[in-house]
């Protein structure tokens, strides 16, 4: 997939039709979200390069930046692969302790020793807490929310089985840090965002870090922890069109206006289908023929790669308990919109 029209500055918008898109069932989509799908604050459908709909609820409009929650990752999963590529990291089978020779693992932990990057990226570390029960909040209480993570990784079961952890996408921004100089935010805006026309992520400029610092609805910028990493499972504030904006950087595998930004192969071995069903960073999906990968946040923040129908979806959402699947209305009503 090229592009002969790149929104580094503004999208451009296309009828619909000309794009292989049924018109009146993208009509659809508004009245299916407002009785549905409420919290919904934004929508952005982008077809072989062109933004074929868009639309905001709640009062939000295009320029409005939202936390996306977990999509951070995929963000962050981007950036060590930019970070491998530059050469500041040699490859994603580096040991995590080569990060952190300053620490000591207790003796009776071999585990931790052989944990590497790419173990991080595809949550096959061991971690000492049942799976998808991460006591994040004890993080959150530390000082040093990298020595944390140090001292629970590798410990009880073994390396290469799935266990989910924010925690440890954490220690990925921290290995950003340690290996580049820079923060996650700050490489990303000199690295990723300003090469393709995202907006620069302003510091946050934390004074406190308790829940609402860290999580509630006046985040903006990009969260970091005490020590000032960029907190790499979560915190980071986009807009719908910048989130679609790096689905269709890897949609169009790392390339962007006759620049490469990431390498080919990390695109590809970040979203290659495993049993585990999960890249680098990445969900991934494969159902009833349609091949997808996804970023995914709390509260029904998505954004979401189809390759095969050229399409990328970004929907912004507010955060709640136990929103409605947004598979559900891919699948449903926009899936079904690609005509051609």
């Amino acid at each position: 997939m090229r592009n002969s029209c790149w929104p580094t500055e503004k999208w451009q918008a296309e009828d619909p039709e000309a794009l292989g898109m049924d018109p009146e069932k993208l009509a659809e989509l508004e009245p299916v979200v407002r009785s549905g799908y409420g919290n919904i604050n934004g929508m952005v459908i982008v077809r072989k390069g062109f933004l074929a709909y868009e639309n905001y609820y709640n009062g939000h409009g295009p320029d409005d930046t939202h936390h996306v929650a977990s999509v951070t990752k995929s963000i962050l999963s981007a950036l060590i692969g930019i970070a491998i590529d530059a050469g500041f990291i040699k490859h994603a089978d580096q040991k995590v302790l080569d990060f952190y020779p300053d620490y000591i693992p207790d003796a009776a932990d071999g585990h931790i020793r052989d944990i590497t990057l790419r173990h991080l990226l595809t949550m096959t570390a061991p971690y000492p807490f049942e799976d998808w029960h991460e006591p994040l909040d004890k993080m959150c209480m530390q000082p040093d929310w990298v020595k944390y993570t140090l001292d629970m990784l590798g410990q009880k079961g073994e390396i290469g089985a799935f266990k989910y952890s924010t925690a440890g996408a954490h220690l990925l921004s921290g290995i950003i840090t340690r290996s580049t100089g820079r923060s996650a935010r700050e490489f990303a805006n000199e690295r990723l965002f300003s090469a393709i026309g995202m907006q620069k992520i302003p510091d946050y400029g934390m004074k406190s870090f308790g829940f609402e610092d860290l999580f509630g609805t006046g985040v903006r910028g990009w969260v970091n922890d005490p020590d000032g990493n960029s907190t790499g499972g979560w915190g980071l504030t986009l807009t719908p069109r910048d989130m679609a904006r790096f689905g269709l950087l890897y949609l169009n595998r790392g390339f962007w206006d006759h620049t490469r930004i990431i390498s080919e192969t990390w695109i590809d071995e970040s979203t290659a289908m495993n049993e585990n069903h999960y890249g680098y960073l990445w969900w991934l999906r494969d159902e009833g023929g349609v091949y997808a990968y996804m970023a995914l946040g709390d509260g029904g923040n998505v954004l979401c790669c189809i390759p095969g129908k050229e399409l990328i979806v970004a929907i912004v959402s507010e955060f709640i308990v136990q929103p409605r699947d947004r598979w559900t209305l891919i699948k449903d009503h926009i899936l079904p919109a690609v005509i051609a």
